[in-house]
């Protein structure tokens, strides 16, 4: 049996045990300058302590002990002592030539070693280590020149070949290419490792398995190099590893993220060899094995693991603890992940079969863009990097770059081109396409490029046998290649003919160059249409009845192709080439066009397409009759403008108007139709772009913020104008650039907001934003989810002068005292502002203020935050307003803890015994009608499954709810009220102060609304459960697997109100209105879990490229509307049809919105029930991730954000009310019960507290 099929074998039964760390070890042994020499080197004209992977050479018994160690506590695979035995690392004690001597030598030591211990019940294997070496492929070590390496692509190969064959030599049993911090340097390490077995082995010949191992740097969860954990795998996979893994920088804690997401995406086995910690002030690191262990033993009951280790700090000790913890624990099953073709950048690119239509940036090709070759030419570089940046930002997820130009040095080029995107994380994060007719420039191209690629293009022109060895380089250097439809009797033009090229180059790429079939994207060959040629009017259809016929046929082939080159013959007439493309694409990719290379900002919707224009062109693409070539070019010259006649019936008067005039009615209306022309001419006038930002662009804001703060604009009116001004401000950026005065503007102060870690909640944030750039603030929006050391990091990084944290859901609050308690460590002197909907003047004084000692302010809405950010920056204000505050909030803590002395609660055991009184004796809790099987209703919009689960419950799901059944019952009053417009839903239309805005609002969410339902912008999914419950008659409720009610499979626990009731009502707890078990009544209870969020980045992204936060906000505003709706609508249904109880309700949506119907829906995380783990086991029971793709995060917050779930309560009785605040001995009770320590309670139950914790 080979290595290979040995290894798996093992793998397939348990997991592996890799050793610890070599370093640490040596350390350990406080070795001596003359130890390192040994009397081999005693006369070495340098010092070399510190050259460990010498020690194999001088000191081999030393080594071999280390070995042994490992070998004694548990290791299966030991490691070669040669992690720098390279001749770039050796280079450091002027030891190359050494390099190949330490490899063989440093895997004999281990050789001896493994021997010795191995059995045939557990055999031990060596592990030859290729380490990183010590310099870098993809970045530059002078920052003065992004594009310089200290070393090639070529001599890492090299020098890894050396280094394999020394290790191979020596006795390995595997490869290990591991800690790297540059994915190119690992590319080289598999090119040379495979190079090295088709020259050295015989074709039939078993290789050595390898394994990989890569080193997220920090937090930030990306490579050195900038690449995330599966943009690492997507690079590397072609490869086919035995292993892929993490090791190095980070200890268990915070490697356990990244090592999951692995093991969620590898087709392969996974490893980890985690740091003992973080290495404290003295560089040692203090994580015991004990502990070390217990992490460990978590990833392999979470199924991580196949093979697992330590590095830095780690020593036999943690070793065998290891291998303890994890003896009796499956091995990680290998997941079964859809056949797709994973490309990246810095971060991955995904295309599979439910993938959109992707888009390949045209623009940084020299024979394509006469702008890009002149740059390019004039070795203008920045500029260029501009354009590859333009091409991103407007949505190519691919760029195509090409250098193929007569007067370059197209090779020199392509290689300074590349390099320098490395270092454009914007740019570098997509994808690249190297695009040369010339082999060598794609060759040295693929040398540059640390993700995985796509080459464009290789074929049959000149015959199977260069195909074959181009493609098998392809393959070795990780890339993806397209395949142009051309044999050695020229391009493929019929669709005879691009059929049979393209299956002819299938096979042979499958099946000789074992090519993965994914990778394969195939170019048909698309040419001009209209031509007036006869022979070339069926070149379009031929194209789409190919692409058809090459997916149907050739298994995950994808199909790409040169969109622009169909509409050629009518160059200089956008509107009508617009129109072919946008009518060609419509059916290429309905018969399966995977991919482009397209200008995407210049395509047109093919339903807005003029009806005429649209209805020629689609005869010209499908050739339906002969003469359709001349009509369209009968019809052309009427569209040579913009392709439309418009009439525009508003008021223009204002048009007359001075520029700078024009430009501040436009900020003050909110009009964006002229902002261009108008900017253009401001810029004209004015002659610096600073000048029309700081004359009439901000003249306008001040209007705009004046009338604001006054109350006589509103946030819709003063969202539009925000849109007034970014669009005018973009259209001046490339001159602003031009100038180097991008940073001259000035500003009342740049302020960082962002959305604590966990939360996912961003409406009311943004709004703040957009009101402060209103009044002159930079405002940097780090977006959701935000971890507080990048929070602080980027303050600091960015010169900030003020952090605002914005949370929905009560767990941000904690993550927001968090987030103060590091501003204190790390001595920040910035002042933090406090919003969002969870958060209070209270809890800002009693939880977060004691934690900072700088100034910290509370801030309801966004028409208080322009006043405290003045206040906060002022130098003659913020002192006083500082203290002002720090007193404010010193009363308040007062305040609050002598209202607690006072304030009377009951005992757990009196609220318990105040429970609400239902006569169970006298009812008889309804049976959900599901139970008795799937119902089909005429109430019942839309398709639903039905599903017995194995736990008692049904289950059902509803996929794509229709959306226009839940508009007619929208709660409008919250939608107004995120608008900051205050009053109730319809009287706030004809309010004297803003009924006109509010109904100008109305209209354009009405507007939107048809476009949201037409064009289908969202999706309404949801699922439903029923289980058979009883409670435990005090607060918790237990769920069964079946009628007979004697195996409960989870419990669901509540709160009860501790407040002294004086017995003159009950203390509630939402467990009262379930029957409880000793009554012998069946009850049963029903949960829920909605949203309407999918579809809506996309929409949401597309206003933001456009500058138009207005529609944005309003989108997201109407997304949880529809969400809110779809919830209601469930509930109806559950309330008449599923359960039943309700049958003949007959409400109207007044009465719905006021919840005059019978029973409740609470929600984890509100007052009914606030803790928010409970939705935890609300997704245990429904599995809303798996069913219908809506996450919750780690502080359970639900992504997509427009989201609700809760559970169904059916008795009459039933009521929503609030906890209130809870006393110790009901925390210490709910931690027992939950199976938690003291501390977990009270962070989790932190909002109701009736104490200080």
């Amino acid at each position: 049996m080979n290595k290979i099929s040995q290894i798996q074998e093992i793998l397939q039964k348990r997991i592996l045990i890799l050793d610890g760390a070599m370093g640490t070890m040596i350390q350990r042994r406080k070795l001596e300058e003359a130890d390192y020499r040994g009397e081999r080197f005693s006369n070495y004209h340098m010092d070399i302590k510190g050259n460990n992977d010498l020690l194999a050479i001088t000191q081999p018994q030393i080594i071999g002990e280390i070995h042994e160690e490992y070998l004694e506590a548990g290791a299966d695979i030991i490691e070669t002592n040669t992690f720098n035995a390279t001749r770039v690392s050796m280079a450091d004690y002027e030891m190359e030539n050494l390099a190949y001597e330490l490899n063989v030598a440093g895997a004999k030591v281990a050789r001896e070693a493994a021997d010795k211990f191995s059995t045939p019940e557990k055999p031990r294997f060596v592990a030859g280590v290729l380490g990183p070496t010590s310099k870098t492929c993809s970045m530059s070590p002078d920052v003065n020149d992004p594009g310089f390496r200290a070393i090639s692509f070529d001599d890492l190969v090299e020098d890894y070949m050396s280094s394999t064959r020394g290790l191979i030599e020596g006795g390995a049993d595997i490869i290990l290419i591991e800690t790297i911090f540059d994915t190119l340097n690992a590319k080289a390490a598999i090119f040379a490792v495979e190079s090295v077995f088709e020259e050295d082995f015989a074709e039939d010949q078993a290789k050595l398995p390898v394994m990989i191992s890569g080193t997220i740097t920090d937090a930030s969860g990306r490579t050195l190099s900038g690449q995330t954990t599966e943009a690492f795998y997507n690079s590397l996979k072609h490869a086919k590893p035995i292993s892929i893994g993490l090791n190095c920088a980070l200890g268990p804690d915070a490697l356990r993220q990244y090592v999951q997401e692995l093991s969620r995406i590898s087709e392969t086995y996974v490893s980890a060899h985690p740091n003992a910690g973080l290495p404290n002030e003295f560089g040692e690191y203090d994580l015991e094995p004990e502990q070390m262990s217990e992490h460990i033993e978590e990833w392999a009951e979470s199924g991580f693991l196949n093979i697992v280790g330590g590095c830095c700090g780690s020593s036999p000790q943690h070793i065998k603890a290891i291998a303890d913890a994890v003896e009796n624990k499956a091995p990680r099953v290998i997941p079964d992940i859809p056949v797709e073709c994973r490309l990246s950048g810095l971060e991955p690119f995904n295309i599979g079969s439910d993938s959109l239509f992707v888009n390949v940036g045209e623009r940084t090709n020299v024979t394509g863009s006469a702008r890009f070759k002149r740059l390019i030419k004039d070795g203008d570089y920045d500029t260029a990097l501009e354009v590859a940046k333009e091409q991103v930002e407007n949505g190519a997820q691919i760029i195509d770059i090409n250098m193929d130009e007569g007067m370059l040095e197209s090779k020199e080029a392509m290689v300074r081109f590349l390099n320098l995107i490395a270092a454009e994380p914007d740019i570098a994060r997509v994808p690249i396409m190297v695009d040369s007719s010339k082999w060598e420039i794609i060759e040295a191209g693929l040398k540059c490029i640390q993700g995985k690629a796509i080459v464009n293009s290789i074929s049959l022109k000149e015959g199977e046998e260069n195909f074959l060895h181009q493609a098998k380089l392809i393959k070795r250097y990780g890339a993806a290649a397209v395949v142009m439809a051309f044999d050695e009797d020229g391009q493929a033009d019929t669709y005879e003919r691009k059929v049979e090229i393209c299956t002819r180059a299938y096979n042979v790429l499958v099946d000789q160059a074992g090519f993965p079939p994914e990778d394969i994207i195939f170019d048909p060959n698309i040419f001009a249409i209209a031509t007036g040629i006869e022979e070339h009017n069926n070149y379009g259809l031929d194209f789409i009845k190919a692409t058809k016929a090459i997916k149907d046929t050739l298994p995950h082939a994808m199909i790409s192709g040169g969109v622009s080159n169909v509409s050629f013959s009518f160059r200089g007439n956008n509107p009508v080439r617009e129109a072919i493309h946008s009518v060609f694409l419509y059916h290429a990719i309905k018969n399966g066009m995977d991919m482009g290379i397209v200008n995407a900002g210049q395509l047109e919707v093919y339903d807005n397409l003029p009806k005429e224009l649209r209805d020629v062109v689609e005869d010209v693409v499908l050739n339906k009759y002969p003469e359709a070539t001349e009509k369209l070019i009968d019809i052309a010259p009427n569209y040579v403008g913009d392709g439309t006649q418009k009439e525009n019936k508003q008021d223009l008067e204002w048009r007359t108007w001075p520029v700078g005039k024009r430009l501040e009615h436009a900020l003050v209306k909110g009009i964006d139709a002229f902002v261009d022309a108008d900017t253009e001419e401001a810029l004209a006038e004015l002659k610096r772009p600073i000048h029309v930002i700081e004359g009439p662009l901000m003249d306008g804001m001040n209007v705009v913020g004046d009338l604001f703060g006054d109350g006589k604009m509103f946030l819709p009116q003063v969202v539009k104008s925000a849109r007034v001004m970014k669009k005018s401000v973009a259209w001046l950026e490339p001159y602003l650039l031009a100038e180097k005065e991008g940073n001259e503007v000035s500003t009342n102060g740049k302020i960082l907001m962002a959305t604590v870690k966990g939360d996912v909640h961003d409406i009311g944030k943004n709004i703040v934003g957009i009101v402060l750039q209103c009044n002159s603030y930079e405002v940097l929006d780090l977006g959701v989810m935000v971890p507080a050391e990048t929070i602080l990091q980027t303050a600091r990084d960015e010169n900030c002068d003020i952090i605002g944290l914005s949370g929905l859901i009560t767990p941000s609050l904690d993550e927001m005292v968090n987030v103060a308690k590091e501003m204190e460590r790390q001595d920040f002197k910035l002042p933090l502002m406090i919003g969002g909907a969870t958060t209070s003047k209270i809890h800002t004084a009693v939880k977060i203020d004691p934690q900072f000692g700088g100034s910290i302010v509370y801030v309801p809405d966004a028409s208080r935050a322009v006043g405290v950010a003045g206040k906060l920056m002022s130098p003659e204000s913020k002192q006083a307003f500082h203290q002002e505050m720090k007193d404010e909030y010193d009363a308040m803590r007062v305040k609050r803890a002598a209202n607690q002395r006072e304030k009377k609660s009951a005992t757990l055991v009196q609220a318990r015994s105040n429970k609400v009184d239902i006569d169970w004796a006298s009812y008889t809790p309804p049976k959900p009608a599901i139970f008795d099987g799937k119902i089909d209703d005429p109430l019942i919009a839309g398709d639903y499954t039905f599903e017995q689960l194995d736990n008692g419950g049904v289950l059902l799901q509803f996929n794509d709810y229709p959306l226009d059944n839940l508009a007619e019952i929208f709660d409008w009053t919250p939608f107004f009220r995120s608008w900051e417009l205050a009053g109730r839903y319809p009287s706030i239309l004809t309010d004297k102060v803003v009924g006109e805005e509010a109904t100008r609002l109305l209209g354009d969410a009405r507007e939107m609304l048809d476009s949201i339902i037409k064009e289908k912008w969202l999706t309404g999914k949801a699922v439903l459960g029923f289980f058979p419950a009883n409670s435990d008659g005090v607060d918790d409720i237990n769920l069964y697997t079946d009628e007979d009610r004697k195996t409960s499979h989870t419990t669901l626990h509540n709160i009860r109100q501790q407040m002294d009731r004086n017995n003159q009502q009950p203390n509630f707890c939402l467990t009262d209105f379930i029957a409880p078990a000793d009554t012998n009544k069946a009850d049963w209870i029903g949960s829920f879990a909605v949203t309407t969020g999918f579809g809506i980045e996309e929409h949401i992204e597309r206003f933001r490229k456009d500058h138009d936060d207005y529609n944005a906000i309003l989108l997201e505003a109407l997304a949880d509307r529809f969400a809110e709706a779809l919830a209601e609508k469930m509930h109806e249904l559950t309330r008449k049809v599923f359960w039943g109880y309700a049958a003949d309700e007959d409400l109207d949506n007044e009465e719905v919105i006021k919840e005059k119907y019978q029973g409740i829906r609470p929600a984890p995380g509100y007052p009914a029930c606030p803790e928010h783990t409970e939705k935890g086991t609300l997704w245990e029971l429904l599995q809303p991730e798996d069913r219908i793709g809506l996450k919750i995060t780690e502080s359970y917050a639900m992504w997509p954000a427009a989201a609700v779930s809760g559970f169904y309560y059916s008795h009459p009785d039933s009521r929503y009310f609030g906890t209130g605040k809870i006393q110790p001995d009901q925390v210490d009770d709910y931690a027992k019960r939950k199976g938690w320590t003291m501390k977990q309670a009270e962070k989790w139950l932190g909002p109701v507290l009736a104490y200080d914790a």
